[in-house]
């Protein structure tokens, strides 16, 4: 059962990682991507033509979220390009880990850039579209560190608790135009970035999920094609945490 069928994408930052793992899996549902990537062109065209041999409309943009103008230009392509858009995931993000006494301002300055004011900017881009629709469905992407926190993260862990506290107020302003919009909190994910740790470190942290493993980019993109998809239509204003219980 294709659960996106014919429905319209926007996710950010999709050429690896998590939001790569979710323009795969939506495109198995039909869903038709477009989806952006900031300098690694090779992998995105790669990620494009995939997705276009799985039957659906697929374009790879090169955007910078965490630009004003280039998310509205963005946003005005897309709907040229798609002629609607009825999702937007917001997942690009960054992270510049260190203790507050040696963190710069410009990490934590940038972190918020990328992670929390790009939220922002593609919302208010696409709100407009959405609301000639009167109909559409957000998602952001925050972390289970923006609900708990993380020492070496202030600044990752204020952006990812500015996106559920954004998430919910849009959901309060659009709700009445049958716009929704949810957060998802992602745990321990295991991706390329994680490969490169050390696996005893790994296996520690998976020891202490009670299900006893690392989550997978597959894992998140089934919770996004859940909250994107009709099934949870009387859905919005939710945090939904994807931590194999970590928070249990």
């Amino acid at each position: 059962m294709k659960l996106l069928q014919g429905k319209n994408v926007i996710i950010t930052g999709a050429s690896r990682g998590i939001g790569k793992g979710i323009a795969e899996v939506f495109a198995k549902h039909g869903a038709n991507i477009a989806f952006t990537y900031a300098s690694s062109e090779g992998p995105a065209l790669e990620l494009e033509k995939e997705l276009i041999a799985l039957g659906v409309k697929a374009k790879a943009y090169k955007s910078n979220a965490a630009d004003f103008k280039q998310s509205q230009e963005l946003i005005d392509a897309v709907t040229k390009d798609f002629d609607s858009i009825d999702v937007l995931i917001n997942n690009a993000g960054i992270t510049k880990d260190n203790l507050l006494m040696r963190m710069s301002e410009d990490d934590f300055d940038q972190v918020i850039q990328v992670n929390l004011k790009s939220v922002f900017n593609m919302t208010k881009a696409v709100q407009r579209t959405m609301l000639k629709q009167r109909c559409g469905s957000i998602v952001n992407m925050s972390s289970i560190v923006g609900v708990k926190g993380n020492a070496g993260q202030t600044n990752y862990a204020a952006s990812k608790a500015g996106i559920i506290g954004f998430s919910k107020s849009i959901a309060l302003e659009l709700g009445s135009r049958n716009i929704r919009c949810n957060a998802i909190a992602p745990g321990f994910i295991e991706t390329e970035m994680t490969d490169a740790l050390n696996e005893e470190t790994v296996q520690g942290w998976r020891n202490a999920i009670p299900l006893k493993r690392g989550g997978t980019p597959e894992d998140v993109a089934n919770a996004c094609v859940f909250l994107a998809s009709d099934l949870s239509s009387y859905i919005t204003g939710q945090t939904l945490h994807v931590d194999g219980g970590m928070l249990t």
